[in-house]
This record gives C-alpha cells, sequence and structure tokens, in this order.
C-alpha cells in the first residue's frame, strides 16, 4: 500500500470525471444564477402581508419560492461539487462560501412565508386547495405544514432564528476544521515495510490488514489523537447537543429527538423498535465475536481485530469497466430499463471516478434536480469499491426516477428512504456474487462480508443511535457531557454490544469523538432501519419477482411526495413494526450460522 503518487486533478483522463461542465459552462453563468437568486429573494417581499389573501396568491408565492429554491439548489451543488474536486482550490473555497452566505440570506428573506400562511385557518387554506387547480400540487406540503403549526414561531421570531443558523452550526464546522484539516494521525508501517501517512481515508484498509501489529499501531496513532484533543471534541460536542435540547424547547417539542424525527412524521417508536430488537440478538453478535476470535487465533480479541476479514483471499484488481459489467448483472432482477439506464449514466458522465490531489475521500451520490444524479467515487480496484459503486448508483437512480416523475416540490428524498435505495442495490449484488460463487474460499469471504455489513450497518449504527439519545436525554435532565461522561457511556455500549469475548482497551473510549454523523443528531438510525427494509425489499424482489419489482420501482418514483413510513408500504415493508428488523436479524443469523459450519 505504498505511497502512489497521487495525479492532479488536471492530468486526470476526462472519460473518469463527471460532466459537471453540463451544469455550469463557466463561473459566469454560476455568478449569473447567483444574482437573479438574490434579486428574486429580494422581490418576494411583495407576498408580505397578502400570502393568503386569495388562491391564486398563494399559488403565485409557492411557485415562485420553488423557482428560487430550484435556481439556488443548482447552484449550491455545483459549488459544493467543484471544491470536492480539489479542496485546495481557493477559488472553490470561495465559491462555495459565498453560496452559503446566500442560502442564509435566502432563508432570511424566506422567512416570513411559513408563518403567515399558518396564519390562515386549516380551513381557508382547504378551501384554496380546492378551488386552485394549481395549488393541487401543493396539498401535501400545505397538510404537512398545517401539523407543524404547533412548533412554528412568530414572523419575527422565525426571521431571527433564520439569521442565527450560521451560529448553531458552529461545533459542526468547529469538529470538521479539527478533523479534517487540523488533526494529523502520523505514519504506520504497513505489512510491505513501506511508511505510510495515516489518513481518514486509509484507517479502514489498514485495520482491514493481515499484520496485527499494522492494525494495533494504526488503531493506536488514530486514537492517541483524539485522546490529546478529547476536551475540545467534547466542549464542541456537548453544545452541539445542547443547541438541540435548546432549539427543541424554543419550538415546543418533547425533546431534542421527538424534534428530529417530526419532519418525517416518524414515531418514536421506530427508534426504539430498532434498539429493543438489536438488543434482542446481541447474543448472536456475541457469537460471532466468539467465532472472530477463535478463527484469528488470539489470546485477546481486540478492538483492532475485529475489521480483518477472516478468510484470507488473493488480492483481485478489478478495473472499473469490470465493475460496471458486474453491476449490470447483479441489478438484473430490477429489469431492463433499470440496468441499461445505470450503465449509460456510469459510461456517459455522471460519475468522477478516481482519486486526484485535494479530492474530497469516500463516495457519495449528488445532484440537483435538473442536473445528472452525479457520483464521486475514488476508485481504486477493489471488491469494496464495487459495492460502493453499486451503493451509490442506488442513490443516483433513486434521484433519477423520482426528477422523472416527480415536480421539484416533492424531487429529493428523506434520509430515511435515501438509505434503502442504496442498500437494496448492495444486497442484490451481494446476493448475486454469492450465488455465482464457484470457488469455497471466495465463498466464505463472501459470508463474512456479508456479515460485516450487518455489524457495521445495522448493529453499530444503532449503537450510535443509543448513544446520541443517552447524550441528549442527559443534557435534558440538566446533565453535563464531560469528555468522563461521554467516554464512560461510549465504552460502556461497546462492550454491552460486542460481548465478553472482546477485551476492553484504554482507547475504545475515545471513538466516538471521531464520528462526524453525531453533528447531525439522530440521523444515524436510518442507516440501521434503511439497512432492515432494504434487506426485505431485495428478498422479495429476489423471491416474488416482478410484482414486488414493480411495486419497488414505483416506491422509487415517489420523492418527498408523502411520509417515509408510508411510501416505504408501496415497496410493501411497514418500518412502524419490528417485524423488518427481525427479519433483517434473522438474516444475520443465518449467515453466522452458516460461516461457523464453514470454518
Amino acid at each position: 500500500m505504498g505511497n502512489r503518487k497521487l495525479k492532479k486533478r488536471n492530468e486526470t483522463d476526462p472519460a473518469f470525471k463527471w460532466k459537471i461542465e453540463e451544469m455550469y459552462a463557466d463561473d459566469t453563468a454560476w455568478n449569473s444564477d447567483i444574482d437573479k437568486v438574490l434579486s428574486m429573494a429580494e422581490g418576494f417581499d411583495k407576498y408580505q402581508g397578502r400570502l393568503t389573501e386569495n388562491a391564486k396568491t398563494l399559488a403565485a408565492a409557492f411557485r415562485d419560492k420553488d423557482e428560487i429554491w430550484q435556481k439556488l439548489e443548482r447552484a449550491y451543488v455545483y459549488a459544493q461539487m467543484k471544491l470536492d474536486e480539489d479542496r485546495t482550490l481557493a477559488a472553490s473555497q470561495a465559491r462555495a462560501d459565498k453560496v452559503s452566505s446566500v442560502i442564509a440570506k435566502v432563508e432570511a428573506s424566506l422567512s416570513f412565508f411559513t408563518p403567515e400562511v399558518l396564519g390562515a385557518s386549516s380551513e381557508t387554506l382547504m378551501k384554496y386547495v380546492d378551488e386552485e387547480p394549481s395549488l393541487m400540487q401543493y396539498r401535501f406540503i400545505i397538510k404537512d405544514l398545517l401539523r407543524r403549526k404547533e412548533h412554528v414561531l412568530s414572523d419575527a421570531e422565525e426571521k431571527i432564528l433564520a439569521q442565527i443558523n450560521e451560529v448553531t452550526d458552529a461545533p459542526d464546522s468547529i469538529f470538521s476544521m479539527l478533523n479534517d484539516a487540523d488533526m494529523k494521525f502520523g505514519t504506520v508501517t504497513d505489512e510491505d515495510g513501506d511508511e505510510v501517512t495515516l489518513t481518514h481515508g486509509n484507517y479502514i484498509s489498514l485495520m482491514e490488514s493481515g499484520d496485527r501489529r499494522v492494525r494495533e499501531d494504526a488503531y493506536h496513532n488514530m486514537y492517541s489523537s483524539y485522546k490529546s484533543l478529547i476536551n475540545t471534541i467534547s466542549t464542541a460536542y456537548s453544545y452541539n447537543v445542547k443547541t438541540d435540547v435548546v432549539g427543541a424547547r424554543i419550538r415546543k417539542y418533547d425533546s431534542a429527538r421527538a424534534a428530529a424525527l417530526f419532519s418525517g412524521n416518524i414515531s418514536e417508536e421506530v427508534y426504539d423498535n430498532l434498539i429493543d430488537v438489536v438488543h434482542e440478538y446481541l447474543p448472536v453478535m456475541h457469537r460471532y465475536m466468539k467465532l472472530r476470535k477463535r478463527i484469528l487465533g488470539v489470546e485477546e480479541l481486540k478492538m483492532h481485530d475485529i475489521y480483518v476479514p477472516l478468510v484470507d483471499i488473493p488480492k483481485k484488481t478489478i478495473p472499473f469497466e469490470e465493475a460496471i459489467n458486474i453491476m449490470e448483472k447483479a441489478l438484473a432482477p430490477l429489469g431492463k430499463e433499470y440496468t441499461e439506464q445505470a450503465v449509460s449514466g456510469a459510461k456517459s458522465g455522471w460519475i468522477d471516478v478516481y482519486e486526484n490531489e485535494g479530492k474530497r475521500s469516500g463516495a457519495y451520490s449528488f445532484g440537483s434536480y435538473d442536473s445528472y444524479p452525479y457520483i464521486l467515487l475514488n476508485y481504486s480496484d477493489t471488491l469494496k469499491d464495487v459495492f460502493t459503486l453499486v451503493h451509490e448508483m442506488g442513490h443516483s437512480m433513486h434521484s433519477y426516477y423520482t426528477r422523472k416523475t416527480q415536480p421539484f416540490t416533492y424531487g429529493s428524498h428523506s434520509i430515511f428512504t435515501a438509505e434503502v435505495a442504496s442498500t437494496v442495490n448492495e444486497s442484490l449484488l451481494m446476493q448475486y456474487l454469492i450465488d455465482n460463487e464457484a470457488d469455497l474460499q471466495m465463498k466464505k469471504y463472501l459470508i463474512n462480508y456479508h456479515i460485516e455489513e450487518f455489524r457495521t450497518t445495522l448493529f453499530r449504527q444503532t449503537m450510535f443511535a443509543e448513544f446520541e439519545q443517552l447524550a441528549h436525554q442527559h443534557v435534558a435532565e440538566g446533565g453535563s457531557l464531560t469528555a468522563e461522561w461521554l467516554c464512560g457511556t461510549y465504552s460502556r455500549l461497546n462492550s454491552l454490544y460486542h460481548g465478553p469475548a472482546l477485551t476492553e482497551d484504554e482507547y475504545i473510549k475515545y471513538e466516538w469523538a471521531r464520528i462526524p454523523h453525531f453533528y447531525r443528531s439522530f440521523y444515524v438510525y436510518q442507516y440501521a432501519t434503511g439497512y432492515s427494509a432494504a434487506a426485505a425489499i431485495s428478498s422479495k424482489i429476489l423471491n416474488e419477482g416482478d410484482t414486488a419489482r414493480d411495486a419497488y420501482l414505483k416506491f422509487l418514483t415517489t420523492g418527498d411526495s408523502d411520509y417515509p413510513v408510508e411510501l416505504l408500504r408501496i415497496a410493501g415493508v411497514d418500518m412502524s413494526r419490528k417485524e423488518p428488523v427481525i427479519a433483517a436479524m434473522e438474516t444475520f443469523k443465518n449467515l453466522v450460522e452458516e460461516l461457523e459450519e464453514l470454518l
């Protein structure tokens, strides 16, 4: 894994870059959109005081508001993607900063909209919807606004909150700056004797090293850095939680969690069901840890031993072109239209494929309502990269189907449903690979890989969700989030989830401090619910065929046109019940039993 020299952005073959110029040919076009947005937002005050005087005015205001946000979304997405191509460019940083402050200005200019709409009675608003055809499109939005009525403040108060948004984001910005820019993790000598700079990007691959010394060094280096800053990070996170708790009180929610789940109309029972079912199945996770300890042949199983694959397979190089072919075959159960579009997108400018100097690490699917559903990858020819491609393509195809079918108003998705679309693809890929693998060693490797997906998504994210819940509860009850409390709570949860086969160490208690998702509170549980829903849906598609597939494809077209739990019912899954999580856990149990037999 030595220090392979990265190409500069301009040295990368254009065939492997996303066609971002399809959004804006140059900065002049981008600046022109920004100017239009600002001017439209300033002109929006013509509706102030008369928004609900009649149905036609209300419809016009909704349309203008959509137009402002559609244009601003496009400018924002472009700025963000340009920055992610190469974070060292000052011009890209300036563009991203500019669009952030424009968003704050627009939010302030439009902040009177919701309180004023809600100043009218529900009878008046629904009468307008019935008499004005162009308001029909906004029926769901209006009904949802009425649902939120008790949590919306006065016009003046909303304006103040809109203006302090930039300030309340401070804990996240401080943590990101520490985590992405200031923190250094030293170097690790890898199994080939090469000295490698430890980064967020290569940490997991070092933790998967077959050489225990490499894993231990990477682990110690990583968490020593967090330990050295633990009081600073604890303070940042503490203020993040306080912001949530105070914000929930200001808006008259029962708790910060209730406030976070309210936007998707998701019952808190969904959150509690997830934790309850995962707790019921912790003995199976403990069995897997015991199996891991036995196969690795270690006297003490440590945290730095839990990522290494239990089965050795020869290093296999999978070029990007081959990954596309695998994707096409694996996603065949979703039908010809789906696979043809996914393959054509992958080959015609949706994807930024390879790493370059200054490029953002990781992967994502992004895009605006009227752009390609772009994908950022840092593809490095491994099987894991094939999974990443297929996962992100799930998000992008979800966007493709939605934007083709829904108006801008409903053209995005909640995280709750978005994670389903990406994970259904991953489940289908896993099933395809296991079914078509003749080599027993490779089959064992894939089953272990599948188990690890469950461990890192369903169990780990649920553990994170439980940690967040405890932290917010502690603050709501007047407690203080000291470094000692945070580390102690995390350490206890980690022991509970991994069981007696794992020997605790002095570093794992600092792991919470490196999780950026904690700054978007009550967000990670959706990875676990999404994984459960996807396991149920992919199994339906494989077992029931066309009917299940068509129901799922219909779900992909729905965007944000209803609440997530309702939309998933279209695909045949009811997340208000424990059954989908239990079904996923049963699959996990079967996989562990199968691996026990094979090993």
